[in-house]
């Protein structure tokens, strides 16, 4: 937050107040819109995980082009209660997109996916050519 100083006194900026990002609502949980990842690397590959719970296999759109990983998920759901004098409609509606760039060392075409407990799993295995190479022994003569 950037302040203003007058007469010794700080005062935040009226910009920031009037643009703050929850200004008129529906900012506050804009993070959460983005599904949380952790990326391991290891020897022979890597692992991207994605927490994504409340999801079916089904909900999910993968896509590899130009080493460029892209996962994309929209769910709308919608829940109508009639009663005597009312009728009450609720809407809900999430969606995210995250694009991963691959690593020139990743074998795309044996890139596997899964999905089980909230957690989407990807395994990115590494080209034969780029794993680490046995040590050698060298016998002295």
């Amino acid at each position: 937050m950037s302040l203003i100083k007058r007469n010794d006194v700080l005062f935040p900026s009226l910009m920031n107040e009037i643009f703050k990002p929850d200004w008129f609502g529906g900012m506050e949980n804009f993070n959460s819109a983005v599904p949380a990842v952790n990326i391991k690397e290891h020897e022979t590959g890597f692992e991207l995980e994605l927490a994504v719970p409340g999801r079916k296999k089904e909900d999910f759109n993968i896509e590899i082009d130009d080493s460029l990983l892209t996962i994309s998920s929209e769910v709308k759901t919608e829940n109508e209660t009639k009663e005597e004098n009312y009728t009450r409609r609720e809407f809900g509606y999430s969606s995210f997109k995250r694009s991963f760039t691959l690593p020139e060392s990743v074998n795309e075409e044996k890139i596997d996916a899964s999905y089980e407990n909230g957690i989407l799993k990807f395994t990115l295995p590494k080209k034969e050519e780029a794993l680490p190479k046995p040590k050698r022994m060298i016998e002295l003569s």
